[in-house]
């Protein structure tokens, strides 16, 4: 039978002790969870002591774990999924205290179904990027006391449509923070030298993510006024239409808008919304990175909807 085999990790500025008793107690780990945050409504109980509970709801399914032994450097844990499908698989964190820093290992260890194959890879890169979402907010969760991540669900938006102006670029995944700061710089710069009016928020639409590869396709694009002419080279113009929007609105740094994309896409899978999938999902950031903190930025996550 093939095997789900992850590992991820993150230094953490705080000692080992610290580190362990978050954790190893998960009266603490709700807040950094990279899969409860997708739906806080989600019925957790937690046994007294903290160290088992179980979880069920509509996006994030049903299941239980506990902590089987631990260690001040290591902790074993037992998971067992019981919706949507049932599984069992061994999670561990190791600790390596590096000066007055933690190095975090996660781990997951599984059976995976010998016809789904086909699937082990990418779904071995969902849950990766999971673990990657989960011990960034850890890392916040342990120095600073809370993370700067709220998701806030949307009503449908009615959209009116714009003409833009934009770049096509691929990237790593890990890279399209700088790649887009790039691009937006240029095409703000070149409407500004050509007095074009900037009429909308400017916005990324995403139109193709190799999670194996950790690759990315996107236009990083700006709402215009008029017909734009004599465009550079690596630029593009093109039209978004009129159409209703499924959002879930972020609020805080880019670095945790994984946590909108991951609750959206749980969102389409549990049917709560059927997606036009002929226009691809899209970012739109309603306030300006050079003059907003990290914790006040606000982007909309939108799926079209049909």
């Amino acid at each position: 039978m093939p095997k789900l085999d992850i590992s991820r990790k993150q230094t953490i500025n705080a000692p080992a002790e610290k580190v362990h008793d978050i954790i190893s107690n998960f009266k603490h780990w709700q807040p950094w969870s990279p899969w409860l945050v997708a739906e806080p409504e989600a019925k957790v109980d937690i046994a007294e002591d903290g160290k088992s509970y179980s979880w069920d709801g509509k996006r994030v399914g049903s299941g239980e774990m506990e902590v089987l032994n631990e260690t001040p450097t290591h902790i074993d844990y037992n998971l067992i999924f019981l919706k949507p499908w049932k599984s069992k698989a061994q999670v561990a964190f190791n600790l390596v205290e590096k000066d007055n820093a933690t190095e975090v290992e996660w781990t997951m260890k599984s059976g995976w179904p010998f016809f789904l194959f086909w699937m082990k890879k990418q779904t071995e890169a969902f849950i990766g990027m999971d673990y990657e979402r989960g011990l960034s907010m850890l890392k916040e969760y342990v120095e600073n006391g809370k993370i700067e991540s709220q998701l806030e669900f949307v009503d449908n938006q009615d959209y009116d449509g714009c003409d833009y102006i934009g770049i096509t670029t691929s990237a790593p995944i890990k890279q399209v923070g700088p790649a887009m700061e790039k691009d937006f710089t240029a095409l703000s710069q070149w409407a500004q030298n050509n007095n074009i009016e900037i009429t909308g928020a400017p916005f990324s639409q995403y139109h193709k993510w190799n999670m194996v590869k950790g690759e990315v396709n996107y236009t990083a694009a700006i709402p215009i006024n008029k017909e734009a002419t004599d465009l550079p080279q690596n630029f593009k113009k093109g039209a978004l239409p009129k159409m209703k929007l499924h959002t879930v609105r972020h609020k805080g740094s880019y670095d945790h808008l994984g946590n909108a994309w991951s609750t959206i896409v749980m969102q389409q899978r549990n049917k709560e919304f059927k997606a036009n999938k002929k226009i691809h999902p899209m970012e739109f950031y309603l306030n300006d990175p050079a003059e907003t903190k990290p914790a006040d930025l606000i982007t909309d996550v939108c799926f079209a909807l049909k």
